[in-house]
C-alpha cells in the first residue's frame, strides 16, 4: 500500500516538472537594467472655450435657446465652444471668478457685479426680438385678483422674485416699487423662486397657483409659457422703464485675442442671412451689438438704490433691536 502511494507521488512530482518550462539550463538570463527610465506622458484633453448661459430659465430651455450658437461659434472661429449650465446665479458668477466659464451670457445686474468682483470685461450686447438693445422687468398678478389694481394695493400682500440678482425678475421692477413709496416691511411676504434653473417661470407658476399674490419677471417670460398655461389668468399689473439689456463678457485673463475672434463672429450674424437667421431666432435675438462697460452705469446706479434701501432698513432694525 505504501509502495503504491509511494509511486503516485513520484508521478505527480513528474507530471508537474513537465509544466515547468523556461527552467532548463537553455534558457538565456535576461538583465534589466532599472538605471534606464522613459517618462510616459499622459494625454489631457484640449480644454474648449466654456460659453454659459445665466440660468433664468430650465436648462433645457437654455440649451435649446444657445446650442446653435456654440454650433455657429465652433464653426466660423475654429475654436472649441462648448456650453456649460450653472444651476444657479450664484453658481454662474462663481465659476466665471474661478476660470470655469469663458464667456458669459447675463443680465446686465449679474454682469456688473462680475465685473466688480472678477474683473469680467463686456464686449457685445444683444437686441432682442421685440427691437430693442434694452429690456424691461414685469410686475404680475391673477387677472381675477380684484384687490390688485395698483401698485399701492400690493401692500401687505405676498410677493415673489426671480433671485436677488436678477434685473428683469427683480432689480428693474423693485426699483419701481420703492419709487412708488413701498418697502420690504410693507408686504406680508417676499419671497425669491426656489431652487435651480427655470425660476422665471418658478415666478409665473407662484402667482397663477394663488401662493404668491405678485411677482416679478422680465419681460418676455410669459410668451415662454403660452403653451403651458392659460395666459389669460395673469395680468401685468406694472412695466418698467427700458434698462441696458443682456451682455456678452469674457473672464478676466481670457486671451484678448480669442475674444476678439468670438467678439467678430457674434457681431458678423445677420438676421437677414438664411444661414444665420434661425440661429438668431432660436436665442431671441434680432442682432448683437458692441458694448462697453460704461453702458451699464445705470444699472449700477439702481443697484445703489436698493442696497442703500436694504441698509436702511438693517439700520432700523438695529435700532429697534
Amino acid at each position: 500500500m505504501k509502495t503504491m502511494q509511494a509511486a503516485r507521488i513520484i508521478l505527480l512530482l513528474l507530471c508537474a516538472w513537465g509544466f515547468l518550462p523556461g527552467c532548463g539550463d537553455s534558457e538565456p538570463v535576461k538583465k534589466v537594467d532599472l538605471s534606464e527610465r522613459q517618462e510616459i506622458k499622459v494625454y489631457k484633453p484640449e480644454r474648449g472655450i466654456t460659453y454659459a448661459y445665466l440660468p433664468q430659465y430650465a436648462h433645457t430651455v437654455s440649451y435649446k435657446r444657445h446650442h446653435l450658437v456654440m454650433e455657429y461659434l465652433t464653426r466660423t472661429t475654429g475654436l472649441k465652444v462648448q456650453q456649460v449650465f450653472p444651476d444657479t446665479f450664484d453658481e454662474h458668477m462663481h465659476m466665471v471668478g474661478r476660470g470655469l466659464i469663458d464667456i458669459t451670457f447675463s443680465n446686465p445686474f449679474i454682469y456688473v457685479k462680475i465685473a466688480e468682483r472678477y474683473g469680467a470685461q463686456a464686449f457685445a450686447r444683444v437686441v432682442e426680438a421685440v427691437g430693442k438693445e434694452n429690456f424691461r422687468g414685469q410686475i404680475i398678478c391673477r387677472a381675477d385678483n380684484q384687490k390688485i389694481r395698483t401698485l399701492a394695493d400690493l401692500k401687505g400682500k405676498r410677493f415673489i422674485a426671480v433671485d436677488p440678482t436678477s434685473a428683469g425678475g427683480y432689480l428693474y421692477p423693485w426699483s419701481l416699487i420703492l419709487e412708488h413709496g413701498l418697502r420690504k416691511e410693507d408686504f406680508s411676504e417676499i419671497a425669491f423662486a426656489p431652487g435651480p434653473g427655470g425660476k422665471q417661470e418658478k415666478v409665473v407658476m407662484g402667482v397663477y397657483s394663488g401662493k404668491y399674490d405678485a411677482g416679478t419677471i422680465r419681460e418676455g417670460t410669459l410668451d415662454i409659457l403660452k403653451h403651458k398655461i392659460d395666459l389669460k389668468q395673469i395680468r401685468v399689473l406694472a412695466t418698467t422703464p427700458w434698462y441696458p439689456g443682456w451682455v456678452y463678457a469674457a473672464r478676466k485673463g481670457l486671451d484678448p485675442a480669442l475674444v476678439e475672434k468670438i467678439k467678430q463672429a457674434l457681431l458678423a450674424l445677420n438676421i437677414n442671412n438664411p444661414a444665420q437667421k434661425p440661429i438668431l431666432e432660436q436665442a431671441g435675438f434680432v442682432a448683437i451689438i458692441p458694448a462697453q462697460d460704461r453702458d451699464f452705469d445705470p444699472v449700477r446706479r439702481l443697484a445703489a438704490l436698493v442696497e442703500s434701501e436694504a441698509a436702511a432698513k438693517g439700520d432700523l432694525k438695529k435700532k429697534r433691536d
